[in-house]
């Protein structure tokens, strides 16, 4: 009796117990399922996390007067208080102390990096809804306040129309850049007719003098679901943000390392810090966003990962029931074997083979399903098809490891079976 032969053994046993095999082979796809899926889904996220943070200027950073935080909505208002010890004494650092218009104008026109762009820019209110005749949007528009090199610093560009001027800056009029979502809700079918069109933001009217092309906006981001107007004329609105932002792009990113200790350094003069204080501002990379929400991502898979575990160890056990089930349904089959000739290890080898087959049924049951409906929430976020390969492989490890673990000790005891006693057996 040869390997082959055992392994053929093993194949038609389970092909004959069909009900018995087959609520073991869906409970083990179940667990690889509920894993592979979520799994699935995360990488989809992350995709389009990838993708959404790509087109936001990946040679461009970002400097605030605190840490931003990683939640959708305004900028919050309240500064911090950080203590920090200096020798002695300790110091109230203003790292809440917001950047004002005076130190972000002088910023831009002191820091001379080469082939260097910086904006000056500030959120305006979010939540806003706007109007067009009898058409409005979803309130969900943000407003924002730049200068001439927002949209190169952000990643935008103008599909028709033009970017602010310096006299849209100094004067702070009422004109505005909308993006593709805007102009889909307000001019339907027809987004070119929305220049020199007067829309309302709130009860402010604006004239719209350019349409940004469309960034793709995903679950994860609205960035096409904003209006552009002049930093001198968001800080208007009563609800803006209190603090400037300063955002600078560079040649190339191989270029940011050296940007960004240039303009620390400029910076550090702007706020008149001494050479022992630290830096009472943050400088943020547009990927700080997507880093965080990845990592957020790695503690969900870690979840799915256990949720798969504890359902396959509730299948290893099932399992094992069956396999020793078998055994005992099997006891004469089993003396005849060895009556004929046949080796204890060609038994063990029969038995394992049993559990293996069954195991690696239900992975390859389970990845299907889980591929297919981590990938239903690929369409949703509109990414591509994704196959979590990495984690395919690990499911197959797990469940043969799982098949090897539930059919050890029923093939074992099977193996020790006298075949007189077993011949006997009723």
């Amino acid at each position: 009796m040869t390997v082959f032969d055992s392994l053929n053994l093993a194949w038609r046993t389970v092909r004959s117990n069909k009900l018995r095999a087959g609520i073991t082979i869906a409970i083990i796809a179940f667990g690889i399922m509920a894993l592979i899926g979520i799994i699935t889904a995360i990488e989809a996220m992350n995709q389009s996390l990838k993708e959404s943070f790509s087109s936001m200027g990946a040679n461009a950073f970002n400097i605030r007067f605190k840490e931003s935080r990683a939640r959708m909505g305004p900028d919050g208002g309240g500064n911090q208080v950080v203590k920090v010890r200096r020798g002695l004494k300790q110091k109230k650092s203003s790292l809440g102390k917001p950047i004002r218009l005076e130190e972000a104008e002088f910023f831009k026109s002191n820091f001379n990096f080469p082939g260097s762009g910086v904006c000056i820019y500030r959120r305006g209110p979010g939540a806003q809804e706007l109007h067009y005749k009898e058409k409005k949007t979803n309130p969900q528009i943000t407003v924002w306040g730049g200068d001439e090199n927002y949209l190169a610093v952000n990643g935008y560009s103008i599909n028709l129309g033009r970017n602010l001027n310096s006299l849209d800056i100094q004067s702070g009029r009422n004109v505005c850049l909308i993006g593709s979502n805007v102009a889909e809700k307000l001019f339907g079918n027809n987004p070119e007719k929305c220049l020199d069109k007067i829309i309302k933001v709130g009860s402010s009217p604006y004239r719209i003098i350019g349409l940004l092309k469309s960034k793709g906006s995903s679950a994860m981001l609205r960035q096409d679901d904003m209006i552009l107007t002049s930093y001198t004329n968001v800080r208007r609105f009563p609800n803006a943000s209190q603090s400037y932002l300063l955002g600078v792009i560079v040649r190339n990113i191989n270029e940011l390392p050296v940007a960004t200790d240039e303009a620390t350094s400029v910076f550090r003069a702007v706020r008149k810090l001494e050479p022992t204080e630290d830096n009472n501002f943050v400088i943020e990379k547009s990927d700080k966003f997507a880093e965080m929400f990845i990592g957020f991502l790695s503690s969900i898979t870690g979840a799915a990962s256990a949720i798969g575990l504890i359902t396959l160890i509730g299948a290893a056990i099932g399992l094992m029931n069956i396999m020793l089930v078998s055994v005992n349904e099997r006891t004469k089959e089993v003396g005849l074997i060895k009556a004929l000739g046949g080796k204890s290890k060609y038994v063990r080898q029969q038995f394992l083979f049993e559990s293996v087959i069954i195991s690696l049924l239900g992975a390859f049951f389970g990845i299907v399903l889980g591929i297919l409906v981590g990938n239903l929430f690929g369409l949703v976020l509109k990414t591509g098809f994704v196959v979590p390969w990495a984690w395919v492989i690990i499911g197959i490890v797990i469940c043969t490891a799982v098949g090897l673990a539930a059919g050890i000790y029923p093939a074992m005891k099977a193996a020790r079976l006298n075949p007189i006693v077993a011949l006997r057996y009723e």
